[in-house]
């Protein structure tokens, strides 16, 4: 146990992260641990196909000979310690590739690998216990197509295997924020049932977890550190004992660390910011406070903590038939209603093909005309497109009639309209539809097992105790009527930041100045957001109050498509949504307003949608 804080830098946020973020961490000389989160539910299907091919594979490749082996000296110099669940599929796989290029470089480093949490041997029985899919309430796959099984894991695990003395942890599914946790269990020495540190750890990994997403990428004010993109600075949270952080980056890195880019990811994919359920504990970041302690350093309190759920959430990935896609462009007048068409007709000319031989239609196909503002769907600009891209995509049974369309689209290249182009290459192949099943088990049934070297540990589940009741907050008092109001863009009055999960979607929506807040509360309404995404929309809309950020969270059911690789959609994830929130109009009395206008430096705004 420690009395110090503990330093622990934020390295990758998916499977492709740039490889210069653990050089960049260690060049510093400023943190005592780098954690790695690989792993999505995309991600997971891609390595069951690989581990299905070759049993040496199904991890994070890229990690060991990427990230790890060009470093592994500086690791062991500077006592650098590793945490990351690159190991997917097969943990100890990593981990024999990790000591292996340990070995090579001359190292005594120890690697240790935590298991458990793949239940894809249980397919058969989970098939026959009458489960159900916990949003759609489909009945479980077909044994046959199921691709992956694993169980959100969490931060215990981790730290049994530091306190083994570990330089090197590697894990299956545990949650993107668990990595972190871990650590913090470990230096801190906290219990299972100091659940508001545990709530304070998991926040402090939540914003890490996306790598440079804290450190200014995928900002609103995107502007603010745009000269500086390709050197931004990967994230480092310094974690008090008493659960009081700090979010900072690399000195002389790019980027941007402000209380606007730290709650944009605190808002990052989560539902009810007051029941956010992970295996250690449920956290309540409503009352989360940021503090610009410093430039680029950030102060975070005020998280919340009651113990965790008494089932464990389990991801099944499996196979659905085939999908493909395209991106076709045109140029010229009327170039919106020319992709249209073209679209349309290839997918006739398909059909009629399918038809003539007796084979079952698509199951989905879809048409999105790119640049023509398809993605703001009623609310679309009406004007004249000049250049745009039409995305054709389908689903189907047979990966053949996936071919079929795609034959036919370019068949039309000497028939269409004029102005068709683009990239030369090879037609689209047709690539399995990958599908998310969620289901909960009770946590009892997952034993987890760390490993380090000939000598293994059995984790022991947090203590729980049912679920906690939730006190909302009062939402913000209605604001006083005015006849003097301006109507501004939401980006004015607003940041915003959204993402997915499964076939959801969340946006956050934080308020530049906190009296902007009562006005967006008032128009903001799960009823409006619903009309704004309508074209994409087939569940409901929830809406939560954050009042700590001055902030507000919106919750899209069933909008994505099926979500991942499942979808057709141009967005599957749903990372330009609030961008197309922030188009919406927002009215604000004048004075506020002016306290609102943007920049100097910025564009004029446009009226709003």
């Amino acid at each position: 146990m420690s009395d110090r804080p503990v330093r622990i830098g934020g390295a990758s946020g998916f499977w492709g992260d740039a490889a210069l973020a653990t050089r960049q961490l260690l060049d510093s000389g400023r943190v005592d641990f780098i954690v790695y989160d690989y792993l999505a539910e995309i991600t997971m299907s891609i390595l069951a196909r690989a581990r299905a091919k070759d049993a040496t594979l199904g991890y994070a490749t890229d990690f060991v000979s990427a990230a790890i082996a060009p470093n592994l000296e500086r690791i062991a110099e500077q006592g650098v310690r590793i945490v990351s669940n690159a190991g997917g599929l097969n943990p100890r796989a990593c981990a024999a590739a990790l000591e292996k290029a340990i070995a090579e470089a001359g190292l005594a480093l120890k690697v240790a690998w935590v298991t458990g949490d793949d239940l894809t041997d249980r397919a058969d029985n989970l098939s026959r216990s009458n489960i159900l899919e916990l949003d759609a309430k489909a009945p479980f796959p077909d044994p046959r197509r199921i691709a992956s099984i694993n169980a959100y894991t969490g931060a215990f695990g981790i730290a049994e295997a530091l306190d083994m003395g570990a330089d090197i942890v590697v894990t299956g599914r545990c949650v993107d924020s668990a990595v972190t946790l871990g650590v913090c269990i470990h230096v801190h020495g906290w219990t299972a049932e100091s659940c508001d540190l545990l709530a304070a750890g998991s926040l402090a990994g939540h914003i890490i977890e996306c790598g440079p997403q804290a450190t200014g990428g995928n900002f609103t004010d995107w502007e603010l550190c745009a000269d500086t993109m390709e050197t931004i600075g990967y994230p480092v949270v310094e974690v008090e004992p008493g659960g009081r952080f700090s979010v900072s980056k690399p000195q002389g890195s790019g980027g941007l660390v402000s209380t606007g880019t730290v709650a944009e990811q605190i808002l990052y994919e989560i539902g009810d910011p007051q029941a956010y359920k992970l295996p250690d504990v449920t956290c309540d970041f409503s009352e989360v406070r940021l503090e610009q302690a410093a430039d680029d350093l950030v102060a975070v309190t005020g998280a919340k903590g009651s113990p965790p759920p008494e089932t464990l959430k389990i991801c099944a990935t499996w196979m659905d038939g085939y999908r493909g896609g395209h991106l076709f462009s045109f140029t010229g007048f009327d170039a919106d209603r020319k992709a249209q068409r073209f679209a349309d007709a290839a997918v006739n000319r398909a059909r009629h093909i399918l038809r003539s031989a007796n084979l079952p239609d698509y199951t989905e196909t879809s048409v999105e005309v790119i640049g023509a503002e398809s993605q703001y769907g009623a609310h679309a600009r009406a004007q004249e497109w000049r250049e745009v891209c039409v995305k054709l995509a389908a689903r189907h049974a047979d990966e053949k009639a996936i071919a079929l369309l795609f034959r036919e689209a370019v068949g039309l290249g000497l028939s269409g309209p004029p102005g068709l182009s683009g990239f030369a290459g090879t037609r689209p192949r047709p690539s399995p539809v990958v599908r998310l099943f969620s289901f909960l088990l009770p946590r009892d049934d997952i034993a987890l097992t760390v490993s380090l070297g000939g000598a293994t540990r059995t984790v022991t589940h947090a203590p729980t105790t049912g679920p906690a009741s939730i006190v909302r907050p009062e939402p913000p008092a209605a604001p006083a009527a005015t006849t003097q109001m301006a109507t501004l863009r939401l980006i004015d009055a607003a940041l915003a930041r959204s993402g997915d999960k499964g076939d959801k979607a969340n946006i956050g929506v934080i308020a530049r100045d906190p009296d902007a807040l009562p006005y967006l509360w008032e128009q903001l309404t799960e009823d409006f957001v619903a009309d704004r995404f309508a074209h994409f929309l087939n569940g409901r809309v929830e809406r939560f109050y954050l009042p700590g950020l001055n902030a507000i969270n919106f919750l899209l059911h069933d909008c994505l498509g099926g979500g991942g690789v499942a979808s057709l959609r141009n967005d599957p994830q749903a990372k330009a949504y609030a961008q197309i929130l922030l188009a919406t109009p927002i009215h604000v009395p004048n004075e506020l307003a002016l306290r609102l206008e943007r920049r100097q430096d910025r564009e004029p705004a446009h009226q709003p949608d």
